[in-house]
C-alpha cells in the first residue's frame, strides 16, 4: 500500500480531540446503511443513474459493487503503521480544531452551546446510527448519532487514486464532514431533508449540492478561523484543498468514470462550485456568508 508523504499544515503542539474513538480491528454489524462518502458511491450511482436506473437502482447496485455491508464476518485487520499513527493524530488534532473554532462561533454568533461531534475511526466497515458504513463510502457524518466515520486509507487513496494529497487536504474532508455537524445543529440539515422527501428526484438532487457546497463553505471557515487562532497553515496548504475540491466535483467524477456529465444526477456539485464556496470560506471566516439555498441554482 502507497505510504502517504506529502506533509504540511503546523499541528505540533496541538491538542487531540477526547472524542476520538478508535475501531480498527473491530467487526461490523449486519445493518445496512449508505453514508455521504465523497467519491467510491459516487461513481457507482453515477454508472447506474446513467443507464436509466432510479434511486432503488442505486442502492441495489452499491450493495453488488460493496458500497453497502449487509453482514458477514469482518475481515481481518492489517498491522498498523507508523503512518497510520501519523494520519490517526491529524485526524484527531483536525477534529480538536473545528472543537476550539466552533465553540468559539457558535458563541460568537449566539447560535447556543456547541455540542462537539463524535469520531469514529475505522478498517473495513463499521456499524453507525445511520446503519453499517464501508471504506468504499468514504468518510460519512450520521446526525443520527452525531458521529463522523473515517477509514484513514481514504486519505491514502486520495493521493494515489485522484492526486488530491496533503494534511491539508485531508483535514478538508473532515471539515466537511464537521460542517454537516454544523448543519445538523442549525436545523438545517433536517429541514433540507424533509423538503427532499417531498421532492422530485432532480430537485431532491438540487438540493443535495446545496448542502455540500455550504459545508465545503464551512470547511473553508473553518480553515480560516484555526488559522487565525493557530497559525497552522503553511504555504500551498490552501492550493491542495482546493486541488482536492476540484478533483471530487460530480462533473469531473462523472468524466472520469464515463467520459460525459449527466448535470440532473448531480449530488454534490461541480468542481468550479466546490472550489468557489470552499474560497470563499477561506476568504471571509464569517459563517454567515455561506447561503446556499437563496441563491437561483444556475448562480450557486
Amino acid at each position: 500500500m502507497q505510504t502517504v508523504t506529502l506533509k504540511d499544515m503546523r499541528l505540533d503542539g496541538r491538542r487531540q480531540s477526547s472524542n476520538v474513538s478508535d475501531r480498527r480491528g473491530s467487526g461490523a454489524g449486519r445493518r445496512i446503511g449508505i453514508g455521504g462518502g465523497i467519491v467510491g458511491v459516487i461513481i457507482v450511482a453515477v454508472l447506474t443513474l446513467m443507464n436509466g436506473g432510479g434511486i432503488g437502482d442505486v442502492v441495489s447496485n452499491v450493495v453488488r459493487q460493496g458500497g453497502i455491508t449487509m453482514g458477514g464476518d469482518a475481515q481481518p485487520a492489517r498491522e498498523l503503521d507508523a503512518e497510520d499513527q501519523r494520519l490517526y493524530d491529524l485526524a484527531s488534532k483536525v477534529l480538536a480544531g473545528t472543537e476550539d473554532v466552533w465553540t468559539r462561533e457558535f458563541a460568537r454568533q449566539g447560535w447556543g452551546e456547541y455540542e462537539c461531534p463524535k469520531m469514529v475511526v475505522y478498517s473495513g466497515s463499521v456499524s453507525s446510527g445511520c446503519g453499517t458504513g464501508t471504506s468504499q463510502m468514504g468518510p460519512f457524518y450520521c446526525s443520527a448519532d452525531e458521529t463522523v466515520y473515517i477509514d484513514l486509507d481514504f486519505f491514502r487513496d486520495m493521493e494515489s487514486n485522484i492526486g488530491a494529497g496533503g494534511d491539508f487536504a485531508y483535514a478538508y474532508v473532515i471539515a466537511h464532514e464537521v460542517g454537516h455537524h454544523v448543519q445538523h445543529l442549525l436545523g438545517t440539515l433536517d429541514d433540507a431533508h424533509s423538503a427532499m422527501n417531498r421532492m422530485s428526484e432532480r430537485e431532491s438532487n438540487r438540493m443535495s449540492v446545496r448542502l455540500e457546497l455550504q459545508a465545503d463553505f464551512y470547511a473553508g471557515v473553518w480553515a480560516k478561523l484555526d488559522n487565525d487562532m493557530f497559525g497552522s497553515l503553511e504555504p500551498g496548504d490552501a492550493e491542495r484543498a482546493i486541488a482536492a475540491a476540484s478533483k471530487i466535483g460530480d462533473d469531473y467524477l462523472q468524466r472520469k468514470a464515463t467520459g460525459r456529465e449527466v448535470p440532473d444526477s448531480f449530488n454534490h456539485g461541480r468542481s468550479a462550485q466546490r472550489v468557489a464556496w470552499l474560497k470563499k470560506g477561506l476568504a471571509t471566516g464569517d459563517p454567515l456568508q455561506g447561503d446556499t439555498f437563496s441563491p437561483r441554482y444556475e448562480d450557486l
